[in-house]
């Protein structure tokens, strides 16, 4: 016994700082505690996600290696960049609300008078080791000390692409507050967020920061950093609700009925940063063919049709607010061309009169302003002809609704 425990602490040894650590003691209890947690893993919302290809490694390889489509999966040209300064995020917003995309899921929310960073990945790589992995495909839009005071750090969950370490690492030298779902705290104690920073809230648990509350909702999505995936780590969409302003980020979710519970609850929202990238065909499908849109489509992310979708749901049916889509445009993390997204959601929300937001990564808008809506990825990107699947209105939603929306 004590030559297996020598090897296990050998072997932990030689992990890379970036896998973080498990839970354990009081939050392990904790963790066992909640009512999402059974069999040893956390469960999500309507039963359970598959999160391995529902194709085999040859299907896998034929699309990753396809001669035609893998030029598309990456941009022709430097992506556009704004290049934010210390004046575009001094001046307080006008409408008390403003919203900076960094790429990917990052975004800087300034919200009646707090600053809230989610997801923030400042970093090269999305990836455990410096040399391996999806690279950024544009700079980060500022150095991430030039970003000023933030309230609050709100992290979805663990994986590489919205977990990363050497920009946890430069906010633990501040004086910043991580909002975190149940189980990610152990990685921030163990790269060196104090215990008393950490806010760790699990699935309808909300705190208090300042004058802002943030709750931890429900997404549908999985966890893990290491070798060993052990489900000990809760994933979350959240809430943020202000004196004046709602908003909500979805983290990395496949589409399910729960949007429409939260923003019943939680809702409507003067703005929604919603996961449109990263989805695919091959990725693990819903195995229980219902949803919103036909056809079968993953079960831990969503398309741009779905997420169109997520944000009426969001909304209690009805067009408003304005959608911001996110997790897609920095790093190339599925087979479908890089420009996709932005095209599908688009069209997607075109189909029943939604705003939405497509500014440049780094570019700031007011939600109650006026909106970046010129599709620049073309600059950069091969043409996309394809008729692109959308949301059908629901009866809820009548055309003549969608027609005094727009007259408003």
């Amino acid at each position: 016994m004590a030559g297996s425990r020598s090897l296990s602490s050998g072997l932990s040894a030689l992990q890379p700082e970036a896998f973080g650590a498990d839970p354990s003691g009081e939050r392990m209890a904790r963790i066992r505690r909640s009512p999402h947690f059974a069999d040893g893993v956390f469960q999500n919302p309507g039963g359970e996600a598959r999160i391995r290809p529902s194709g085999s490694a040859l299907d896998l390889a034929k699309a990753f290696f396809d001669k035609d489509t893998r030029p598309r999966r990456a941009p022709s040209g430097p992506v556009p960049v704004h290049a934010t300064t210390l004046a575009d995020l001094a001046r307080p917003p006008a409408t008390g609300l403003r919203l900076t995309w960094m790429g990917h899921s990052s975004v800087l929310a300034e919200i009646d008078g707090h600053r809230v960073l989610f997801d923030p990945v400042w970093g090269e790589r999305c990836s455990p080791f410096p040399f391996a992995g999806p690279k950024r495909l544009h700079p980060a839009p500022l150095p991430l000390a030039a970003l000023g005071p933030v309230d609050v750090v709100v992290i979805s969950h663990d994986h590489y692409d919205h977990l990363d370490l050497p920009t946890v690492k430069a906010l633990a030298g501040t004086d910043t507050l991580f909002a975190v779902p149940l189980g990610v705290g152990a990685h921030l104690e163990h790269w060196g967020v104090s215990a008393d920073r950490l806010r760790e809230l699990d699935w309808h648990e909300a705190t208090r920061i300042g004058g802002l509350t943030l709750t931890a909702t429900p997404a549908r999505h999985f966890c893990g950093r290491g070798l060993r995936n052990s489900q000990h780590t809760l994933w979350a969409s959240w809430s943020v609700a202000g004196d004046e302003h709602r908003i909500f980020h979805s983290g990395d979710t496949g589409y399910f009925d729960g949007f429409k519970d939260i923003g019943a609850e939680h809702g409507p929202f003067d703005a929604t940063m919603i996961q449109i990238g990263a989805y695919s065909d091959l990725w693990p499908k819903n195995h229980t063919g219902s949803g919103p849109l036909p056809g079968a489509w993953p079960d831990i992310h969503m398309n741009p049709s779905q997420g169109v979708q997520s944000h009426l749901d969001l909304q209690q049916g009805r067009p408003g607010g304005v959608m911001l889509p996110i997790h897609w445009g920095t790093f190339n993390l599925s087979l479908h061309p890089w420009a996709e997204p932005g095209e599908w959601t688009l069209a997607a929300a075109d189909a029943v009169g939604q705003p939405v937001a497509v500014p440049v990564p780094g570019q700031p808008f007011e939600p109650a302003g006026n909106l970046p809506t010129r599709p620049w990825w073309r600059d950069v990107s091969r043409p996309l002809n394809r008729e692109w699947p959308v949301p059908e209105i629901t009866p809820e939603v009548s055309r003549d609704d969608l027609d005094l929306v727009g007259e408003g």
